[in-house]
């Protein structure tokens, strides 16, 4: 059996706190130590851990051939960097960094270095999105809805960054095209950013993306619906459920509709139309998404094999979402408040 691999995790806040945990579990690695800007909690959940809280990075380099960055996102680059030039493979939690033109340094130091960087969209492991995966559709049109209360947290950032990060992620995993037109709206309520906003993204190749974030519901919500001509999905990350509907296991159906006419399908009125199609539902796991996913860094470590999520596919989620909040932003209002002004 091969030895463990030597970890470590750099900011044990909200995220930061559970890859502490799970690499105490994981028996293929070591946690060799921890780093907080807050001492009293790194030393906490170092006791807690049977880990050493450190005060700073340098004492990890060169004993660590792993880490997990989960600082706030505008330290990304500046913490990531020491680990990458010393040849130290990252995991760097997501959105990769707070900008493009910061996002592809990182991915540059990295590939200059010849150093593994991975980005934690832990959505892609999510057992709803594995499932998908395993199908193999080919989208046509993706709809996507995220939202939530308000958390007070990540407040200095737009929804679009904040939560639509993860949808944008999975959608250009499952398009595997470029955008070629991107058309948004944002509203912004209770902070300086949108707090909520949606997004039409036309890909090069026709497909579409709708996507919706809003951190000002009272309810939490996390689904993906596609279409395809194979085949529509209709998927609950939160609740880890799915179905598909196949095109296949239908064809009696479709034979059916497109061998007559319209008059004769509307003997069919109040039938229905639910119990006539065959509904499967998707096979589910229920491995936890945060550990599957430091599971799949740690082999990639091990292997040398590339990473499930890339410097690459951190870089070009940061990209699209700039370009929907850009497009929010110059969303023209001034038709909607002469409309309210002449009605008043």
């Amino acid at each position: 059996m091969s030895a463990p691999i030597p970890v470590a995790v750099i900011g044990t806040g909200h995220m930061g706190r559970h890859h502490v945990r799970i690499y105490h579990e994981l028996p293929d690695c070591e946690l060799v130590g921890i780093v907080d800007a807050n001492p009293e909690r790194a030393a906490e959940m170092a006791v807690k851990h049977n880990t050493k809280a450190c005060a700073s990075i340098e004492p990890l380099l060169g004993k660590v051939k792993a880490v997990t960055v989960a600082v706030p996102t505008t330290a990304h680059v500046e913490v990531a960097r020491p680990f990458l030039e010393n040849g130290v493979a990252v995991l760097i939690e997501k959105p990769i960094a707070p900008d493009a033109a910061s996002a592809r340094a990182l991915q540059e130091v990295a590939r200059r270095h010849n150093t593994l960087l991975s980005v934690g969209h832990t959505e892609r492991f999510n057992p709803v999105v594995r499932a998908m995966d395993r199908m193999q559709v080919r989208p046509r049109f993706v709809e996507t809805h995220r939202i939530s209360p308000f958390t007070f947290r990540s407040a200095d950032i737009s929804v679009v960054m904040d939560m639509m990060i993860h949808d944008i992620d999975i959608v250009l995993h499952l398009v595997r095209a470029r955008p070629a037109r991107v058309d948004a709206v944002g509203v912004r309520v209770l902070s300086e950013h949108e707090d909520i906003a949606n997004a039409r993204v036309i890909f090069e190749g026709g497909c579409v993306a709708n996507m919706t974030a809003s951190r000002l519901a009272l309810k939490t919500e996390r689904k993906i619906r596609v279409f395809a001509d194979e085949a529509y999905l209709s998927l609950d990350y939160q609740k880890k459920t799915g179905i598909a509907i196949k095109k296949d296991a239908n064809l009696d159906l479709l034979k059916m509709a497109r061998e007559h006419g319209a008059e004769e399908l509307s003997q069919l009125v109040g039938r229905d139309f639910g119990s006539m199609i065959k509904v499967e539902p998707l096979e589910i796991d229920d491995l936890e998404p945060l550990r599957v996913e430091l599971q799949s860094f740690l082999s990639s470590v091990r292997s040398g094999e590339p990473p499930a999520v890339s410097a690459e596919d951190g870089v070009a989620a940061v990209e699209l979402a700039e370009q929907i909040v850009a497009a929010a932003r110059s969303h023209q209002w001034e038709g909607v408040d002469a409309a309210f002004a002449a009605r008043a």
